[in-house]
């Protein structure tokens, strides 16, 4: 009867992982990853960018309230595929994704971030209403050295708001909500064509 309830247990934590890898197979879920929707605010250089937003896992998806000049025409769509090193622009007059390096401009989507040295927290904190454990981050790209405040989400582990302390650059969420995202907002649209960009942005 003990070696029967054994193998019963046994099949049963065998199905589930089977159960579990296949959803993580299936590809609409991203298993243990955050997704959310919600209103970005991003600034460079002088520049103010908003955008409504939805993240996936390693994925993000921009849409831009004003549309941004790119070298092929003025897009309103910015797809960020962290899994592919690609952003991609979509132009849909063109029927075209303008293809992009991920460069260290982009929205952070984890909380290490590229080239990250040291990491101290700072305290506790409200961002977009949730929240968050801020941290002085240090990191060094390139053999230029760079120091960030950063706000992650304490329940979700998003990167609420980030904030560079030697140049004008950050992004920041004014409103945020944790909820599932479909998959194919973050796929390249039917009918489209990649093309590489031809300047460095």
């Amino acid at each position: 009867m003990h070696v029967a309830r054994s193998a019963g247990r046994l099949v049963l934590s065998f199905l589930l992982y089977v159960v579990m890898t296949s959803i993580g197979e299936a590809g609409d879920t991203l298993p243990f990853e955050p997704e959310f929707s919600g209103s970005l605010v991003k600034r460079l250089n002088g520049k103010t960018y908003q955008a409504q937003v939805f993240g996936k896992g390693d994925r993000l998806r921009l849409e831009y309230k004003y549309a941004v000049r790119t070298e092929l025409g003025f897009s309103a769509l910015e797809i960020i595929r962290m899994d592919l090193g690609e952003r991609w622009y979509v132009l849909p007059q063109q029927k075209y994704l303008l293809v992009l390096p991920v460069t260290d401009d982009v929205p952070s989507i984890r909380q290490e971030l590229v080239g990250e040295t040291s990491r101290n927290p700072v305290g506790d904190a409200i961002v977009a209403g949730r929240a968050a454990r801020l941290f002085d981050v240090h990191a060094e790209r390139d053999g230029v050295s760079e120091r960030f405040y950063q706000w992650v989400d304490v329940e979700a582990g998003v990167v609420l708001k980030l904030v560079s302390q030697d140049r004008d650059w950050s992004f920041e969420y004014e409103r945020i909500r944790i909820s599932p995202q479909p998959y194919l907002y973050f796929e390249q649209p039917p009918g489209y064509r990649k093309r590489r960009s031809e300047t460095i942005q």
